[in-house]
């Protein structure tokens, strides 16, 4: 059978390889999307997992040894993990990107802060927070991070409906691509299959000679545009540990199995799309136009 694939259609074929260049491109973009919704969806897990439980108190009008006791106070509240107060140096550090390193004059009132840490299952702990503060007299104000974290699980919905669009939006063009090319490649050969027809050849038969054809350049296209993207990643993510610190929100490439095994199907995918493709379009045109 292969030596007679062969002779009808051959594996090389000039007029193919821009074909084979526009699958593989496709494939490469592809798979890049692919890598960056699963990083972007692990960045904001790991996001959100952090924050989640998390509260900050600012106190008005309150020292350092006020600060203490709130946070004494808050510890024995029902459901609170741990409630740490901030110090100075701290809260110097939190203005320093606004202020500069000489941070606000002395005279000027800055609300102290409380960092507070829910237990797992606490439930709605920031009225309780309230309040316990409240009712000991202090001036504070409740901030849950829970409101900040479903703003990112917002964001993510978004991206990852996004790039599943992307995903899919370059898979349908891959195939559009085929489909057409594979029309061409059989009105181009149109002499050979009507000597297949006389000879007795089924439709299937013929078809068949098409679809081992583009899976080979399915698959091939597929591999080049996988690799193009592995080296990509890995370019990147060369670039990005050599850069400033991680910031904990961006998403970051990475190579772990996951990645891997997109960047293994790539090309299957992209092999078997390309043999239905050219299987679907040489029977139809069989029967319309042969």
């Amino acid at each position: 059978m292969k030596p007679r694939e062969n002779s009808l259609l051959p594996l090389e074929d000039a007029r193919e390889a821009a074909l084979f260049f526009v699958v593989g491109a496709l494939c490469f973009l592809a798979a890049l999307a692919a890598l960056s919704a699963k990083s972007t969806y692990g960045a904001a897990r790991a996001w959100t997992a952090e924050v989640e439980g998390e509260f900050t108190v600012s106190l008005s009008g309150a020292d350092a040894t006020a600060s203490a006791e709130a946070a004494k106070l808050l510890a024995k509240v029902e459901g609170v993990k741990a409630a740490r107060a901030f110090t100075d140096a701290e809260i110097n550090e939190l203005l320093e990107p606004n202020f500069g390193q000489s941070g606000l004059p002395a005279d000027l009132p800055v609300p102290r802060l409380i960092a507070v840490t829910a237990d797992t299952g606490a439930g709605d702990l920031g009225p309780r927070l309230s309040l316990a503060l409240h009712e000991a007299g202090y001036d504070a104000a409740v901030d849950a991070h829970s409101e900040w974290a479903g703003d990112v699980r917002h964001m993510l919905a978004v991206s990852r409906i996004a790039a599943l669009s992307i995903v899919a939006l370059l898979s349908a063009t891959a195939i559009a691509v085929i489909a057409f090319a594979t029309h061409a490649a059989l009105l181009a050969r149109r002499d050979i299959v009507d000597v297949l027809h006389i000879a007795g050849a089924r439709d299937r038969f013929i078809a068949s000679l098409f679809e081992r054809r583009f899976w080979l350049l399915g698959l091939r296209a597929g591999t080049v545009g996988a690799l193009v993207a592995l080296a990509s990643v890995a370019v990147l993510i060369a670039l990005g540990r050599s850069g400033a610190e991680r910031t904990g929100l961006l998403p970051q490439l990475s190579l772990d199995f996951p990645d891997l095994a997109v960047l293994v199907v790539t090309p299957v995918i992209a092999g078997l799309a390309a043999r239905i493709a050219a299987g679907i379009t040489v029977m139809r045109s069989l029967k319309t136009v042969m």
